[in-house]
């Protein structure tokens, strides 16, 4: 960063903005669009969306994962099934739910934007932390790998291992769909 900033919290500004927008209409476009396959395809736009929110927030980590495991797996595992089955233009028909289920999501969103915009968040400041938590907190932005490796090994080894049997039974699935009758 420059040594005003301004240039690179300009920059970020622009980018953080163009990602946020083209994530919310590619996933308002998932939701509205009756074309399956079309709809497939803006899900990967937000997923990729959501990898470059990542990124923003120096968790590069988690970007590549999200990249890997829903742009990579989920969404092709998605697209395949979209190609095996028949009258994918049809879409489904209109349902009746549609407009409580618009006042319900805009219920929602008002009560998480009304949260976000109430409480009061506390910053880590590195003059409010003291040295040694300085240090730690650096040491864990700048090795965010073997941080996420040792917290995935030792405090959340069942939600690891349950993560790999999901993605052992999307395999599974895939393989099923693809035998021959």
């Amino acid at each position: 960063m420059t040594p005003g900033g301004v240039e690179s919290t300009l920059i970020v500004d622009i980018v953080f903005w163009t990602i946020a927008v083209s994530t919310i209409v590619a996933a308002l476009a998932v939701v509205q669009l009756r074309d399956v396959f079309r709809a497939a395809l803006f899900l990967i736009v937000s997923f990729v969306g959501v990898a470059g929110m990542f990124v923003l927030m120096r968790a590069e980590f988690l970007a590549v994962i999200q990249v890997l495991i829903y742009v990579g797996a989920i969404s092709v595992l998605i697209l395949f099934a979209i190609l095996m089955t028949r009258d994918v233009e049809e879409g489904s028909p209109s349902n009746t739910l549609r407009i409580p289920a618009a006042v319900i999501s805009a219920l929602f969103a008002a009560a998480a934007i009304f949260v976000a915009v109430t409480t009061d968040w506390q910053l880590l400041e590195a003059a409010e932390l003291g040295a040694e938590a300085s240090a730690k907190v650096s040491e864990v932005f700048s090795n965010t790998i073997p941080w996420i490796a040792r917290l995935l090994i030792r405090d959340f080894v069942l939600a690891f291992e349950i993560a790999g049997v999901l993605l052992l039974a999307a395999i599974i699935g895939a393989l099923a769909l693809v035998r021959e009758r």
